[in-house]
């Protein structure tokens, strides 16, 4: 069974593109993995007794399927609360390295490798840089900024750098983190009890390193702190030929929080987008998921999928796992347009009234990384009114509220202004490449 702290990361991956972003941060993301049992039991911890109850109330089929896409059959689900947490652990032998922090030195996900990257259109230039980097760390391409929206492969790619340079290049000293992570470990370093002397084993960690890789850069704090730490982190890596490699779902201009400095920074290395991929590249991920997972189906049926998922390639791996799965429930060796029909079906009847002015204003608020509060408060700097106006576009586009009606969602403004930002953003749509990638994005991401 592969590490449970690496499995679960993959689940979340998985179920973040499942669930609004309320509903993953509150009863989601606070889950404790414990472990998968020898019975196939797969045995997590909620927060609380009411957390428990949410998550088999609303949840726990969605976790058994991720679950089943990760680890290739299925497994059930045992959510416990505080207190059984407690007695489970007293009562049972658990390695306790699973349900400890992960290791200083994270691994890497096997199964993601350069071989197992399907190359299309879309991703070929940024697939021969990350390549170009693993082969010769710190001489080409240093930073090498990669940015995408979710789901379109910088996971895989990382992934994939961090194991040929550990295949290849095992005397290297390598380092995989996300951004919140360094966030995290500065900060707990500012309030130890030996300030000074953690602080300095903060930076031994960070930039005593050949490779270091910071994925989800977009979520850097806004404190100036961090980013100074941050800042002379990376210089100090930079200047000693040591490679940086970093992930966003955006360009480094389009980051609200980034300090003019790093994006500086950032451009003296090499930039590049990895775009959604087109219908022949979708088609050879979902035969290349086929054959690596042992998922048999006929060709109606990857074509199908790959013709009505356009969205991100874990959502299109992910409605092949849910087909095939569906299959094998009824005893079937190999799915067939019976079990696409059954999953499409059902899911457009689930989600026709899934779609609310709330929901909207929630997406918009994690793809801009702003509070909610400011988006229908009286703010008016700049990265807060694109974000409102954006939003108030999308409001009366994909529900046809009335202005009125919206105005009052955004603290009541009235109609004149909401029909202002809507004109705003449609005018803009017809000619501003750069809005047209948000709105784009924003939609996908609902």
């Amino acid at each position: 069974m592969q590490d449970i702290q690496i499995v679960w990361q993959q689940v979340l991956e998985k179920l973040e593109l499942r669930i609004s972003s309320v509903s993953f941060m509150l009863w989601i993301k606070t889950i404790k993995p414990i472990e998968i049992d020898d019975k196939d039991n797969f045995v997590i911890a909620a927060q609380s007794v009411s957390a428990k109850n949410q998550i088999l109330r609303n949840f726990i089929d969605k976790i058994g399927e991720c679950c089943f896409e990760i680890v290739g059959k299925p497994l059930k689900i045992v959510v416990l609360d505080q207190n059984e947490e407690i007695e489970y652990l007293k009562n049972n032998k658990v390695d306790e390295k699973n349900i400890s922090a992960k290791e200083e030195k994270n691994p890497f996900i096997e199964k993601f490798t350069f071989d197992n990257f399907v190359v299309g259109k879309s991703n070929q230039f940024v697939y021969a840089a990350a390549r170009t980097v693993a082969e010769h760390p710190g001489k080409r391409y240093n930073p090498l900024f990669i940015y995408g929206g979710v789901g379109l492969g910088k996971t895989h790619l990382l992934h994939s750098i961090g194991n040929y340079i550990r295949e290849f290049s095992p005397n290297l000293n390598i380092k995989y983190t996300t951004c919140e992570q360094f966030t995290n470990d500065y900060i707990s370093s500012l309030y130890s009890p030996t300030k000074n002397k953690a602080i300095m084993e903060f930076r031994g960690k960070y930039r005593n390193l050949d490779v270091l890789m910071v994925d989800d850069i977009q979520f850097i704090s806004r404190g100036k702190e961090t980013q100074e730490e941050f800042f002379h982190t990376f210089n100090e890596l930079i200047m000693s030929n040591k490679q940086v490699i970093i992930c966003s779902d955006r360009p480094p201009k389009d980051i609200p929080t980034l300090e003019d400095r790093l994006r500086s920074r950032f451009a003296s290395g090499l930039i590049h987008d990895i775009q959604q991929p087109d219908i022949e590249t979708r088609i050879a991920i979902l035969h290349k998921k086929s054959q690596l997972e042992k998922y048999y189906a006929e060709d109606e049926v990857i074509n199908y999928i790959a013709e009505h998922i356009d969205t991100n390639i874990r959502e299109l791996e992910g409605k092949l796992s849910e087909v095939y799965f569906l299959a094998t429930l009824s005893g079937k060796k190999i799915a067939t347009m019976d079990e696409v029909k059954d999953i499409f079906s059902n899911q457009r009847e689930e989600h026709k009234n899934d779609l609310t002015a709330d929901k909207i204003i929630s997406v918009v608020c994690d793809y801009f990384n702003i509070s909610y509060q400011d988006i229908v408060g009286k703010k008016k700097s700049k990265e807060i009114v694109e974000p409102r106006m954006i939003s108030i576009y999308l409001i009366s586009e994909m529900l046809s509220l009335p202005l009125v009606n919206i105005g009052k969602l955004f603290g009541g403004r009235d109609h004149t202004t909401i029909m202002h930002s809507r004109d705003k953003i449609s005018q803009d749509l017809k000619n501003n490449k750069k809005t047209q990638t948000l709105v784009n994005e924003i939609k996908k991401m609902l």
